[in-house]
């Protein structure tokens, strides 16, 4: 990883809404996370907008939607994740773009979007039966795609962070790690543990 850059962390929100989620994402993105990822995918419209109106305005640049696209011309929002669910952005969407990648050579076709995730890194937390899909020696032809701005996904926790600050991932998006049905405290807890690793 170059050295002159910070390791980054992106939040991705479980599959389904948990309580005092909106708190929960601010807690995150004032403890230095850089984007959370608003996935999702059985949520309403309505759901969505009531998550988005529940975190501070000022955060919402920092904010990600993985559906309901429509949503961003609403708000000043972070940017559109583009996945095989939503494989393509609004018309005249001018925004930022992220994308879902499987394989570094996907990543080398993502030449539209600001960063790419790319998984499964590591067995999966969250999806029983998901295995790693990479070896070491991939992470080191990261640098072959072109794109600097790749984020580490699929079973990431605090233990597996240093390993990736040797290869050249921009940092991580973590899922099943984080603390999802907790209180604040426990979000801010985790949150302190893993940035002061980053």
């Amino acid at each position: 990883m170059a050295a002159d850059r910070d390791f980054r962390l992106i939040a991705i929100t479980p599959e389904h809404p948990v309580e005092m989620e909106g708190a929960k994402i601010r807690a995150l993105l004032e403890n230095g996370w850089y984007r959370v990822h608003l996935r999702h995918p059985s949520a309403s419209r309505t759901e969505l907008r009531d998550i988005i109106e529940s975190v501070p305005l000022q955060l919402h640049d920092r904010l990600v939607l993985h559906g309901h696209f429509d949503l961003a011309n609403d708000y000043n929002l972070g940017g559109l994740h583009l996945n095989r669910r939503c494989p393509s952005p609004p018309p005249l969407y001018n925004g930022h773009l992220s994308r879902s990648c499987h394989s570094l050579e996907e990543i080398a076709d993502c030449t539209c979007c600001t960063y790419v995730t790319l998984s499964p890194i590591f067995d999966s937390i969250s999806k029983h039966g998901y295995r790693s899909g990479f070896s070491q020696a991939d992470f080191y032809r990261l640098e072959d795609t072109g794109h600097t701005d790749v984020y580490a996904l699929g079973g990431v926790d605090c233990e597996k962070i240093p390993i990736l600050r040797r290869f050249n991932f921009r940092g991580a998006a973590l899922l099943g790690d984080i603390p999802w049905a907790g209180d604040i405290s426990k979000i801010k807890e985790y949150s302190q543990k893993i940035t002061a690793i980053c």
